[in-house]
């Protein structure tokens, strides 16, 4: 049997005004600010993620595709994450099917193992497998989900 998939772990987007964003997820929504990220090049705010239920997050990007300067082209749609129990037994199935890595197993700065592909019309899928000491693990702990 192949990897297993545990499901969304969240879905990205890119946001043309993160304090509008951040005010319809928890104001209409009802969703809770879980922590930012701060980009690891210039030390700028990068990523909001906000608890969606569940393990489930919605991460927002600053003002374009991975902190570049707003364009509207790129307001939108990032990317999603998949959860999976083992990220190198899934990033092997990929390969063995076929299919490209577009980036290695590495561990992101959130603390999960992540790799990356895409589906057959480009569409960006992020494959992350969550650690213990992760700070969406941290969170769900801090909140007794």
């Amino acid at each position: 049997m192949g990897a297993q998939v545990k499901g969304v772990a969240h879905a990205a987007f890119n946001v043309s005004d993160m304090e509008k964003a951040i005010k319809f997820y928890e104001d209409v929504l009802g969703f809770e600010k879980a922590f930012e990220l701060q980009h690891p090049t210039t030390g700028e705010p990068w990523i909001v993620y906000l608890h969606a239920g569940g393990n489930q997050f919605i991460e927002l990007f600053y003002g374009g595709v991975n902190g570049q300067e707003y364009k509207d082209e790129n307001i939108g749609y990032s990317h999603l994450c998949l959860e999976v129990e083992d990220i190198q037994k899934i990033a092997d199935q990929i390969t063995q099917a076929g299919w490209v890595l577009d980036s290695p197993v590495s561990q992101g700065m959130d603390k999960n193992w992540q790799c990356w592909t895409h589906d057959p019309d480009h569409n960006r899928i992020e494959l992350m497998q969550m650690e213990e000491d992760s700070l969406q693990c941290r969170f769900l702990k801090e909140h007794n989900l």
